[in-house]
């Protein structure tokens, strides 16, 4: 097994209240969880300074989104500056919803994922083909072109995972088999040797989202190439103690 630490993000999207995210904390905080994972939470952005100071400091919270400078007229939006000054030290930047829901390019991802690491925000950098692209035989094409233009922004590695999430299994129940997602983890390992370094093929951590469950995170935790996952609907519930002691 790699020396890369194993890494798990919740991503709870727009789900929760102060009532359910506190049980939800609450179970975190009581679990057993492996100490040998890194685990991160991403809240909704109106609750980060809620979940912050309820979570066992053990477990990372996430920004599920910011936008590319310090401050100014962005109606809605928020800074690398603010997450900052809630005490979180995470980002999700660039997840398929981004993308395909609200349009964002993957130029705009490359100038968000710089500028939250020239502030110091770790950043989960989200990467993944649609269905049509799967069929198509372009998964490749996609994903290699997605890497590069967060490749491009990045000057120091060690702040970023890569969430590889094939936009077909995100909370659709389906999943990419374990050698699916092996096989584009391990290509993406090989466009980082080729393109970025060999350091940094062998020290990032590239981790697996789509329908990830307690029942079958133990078979894609076994991928030599699968760092980790970042976990949509499961995140909430109970079951996401057992994600995050996949490797237990």
């Amino acid at each position: 097994m790699s020396l890369r630490q194993f890494f798990v993000g919740g991503n709870w999207k727009m789900n929760g209240d102060k009532e359910s995210l506190g049980e939800l904390i609450m179970t975190l905080n009581t679990a057993s969880l492996n100490d040998e994972t890194e685990v991160v939470c991403g809240a909704p952005a109106i609750y980060l300074d809620y979940v912050r100071s309820k979570l066992d400091q053990r477990i990372g919270v996430a920004a599920q989104n910011c936008y590319k400078v310090p401050k100014g007229a962005f109606t809605g939006e928020i800074s690398p500056a603010m997450i900052k000054d809630c005490g979180v030290d995470w980002v999700i930047l660039g997840h398929s919803e981004r993308r395909h829901v609200f349009g964002e390019s993957d130029e705009l991802i490359g100038q968000k994922v710089a500028h939250c690491l020239e502030n110091d925000l770790g950043v989960i950098a989200c990467i993944g083909e649609k269905l049509e692209e799967r069929e198509a035989g372009t998964t490749e094409d996609v994903v290699f072109e997605q890497t590069k233009v967060i490749a491009d922004n990045v000057k120091d590695w060690t702040c970023v995972v890569i969430a590889y999430e094939p936009v077909w299994a995100i909370g659709t129940g389906k999943t990419a088999t374990p050698d699916q997602a092996q096989e584009v983890h391990e290509k993406l390992r090989g466009w980082l040797r080729a393109n970025v370094s060999d350091a940094v093929a062998d020290s990032v951590r590239i981790i697996y989202g789509g329908s990830v469950t307690g029942g079958n995170c133990k078979e894609l935790a076994a991928q030599p190439d699968i760092d980790g996952f970042l976990v949509g609907g499961a995140s909430l519930k109970p079951e996401f103690v057992d994600i995050i002691n996949a490797r237990a």
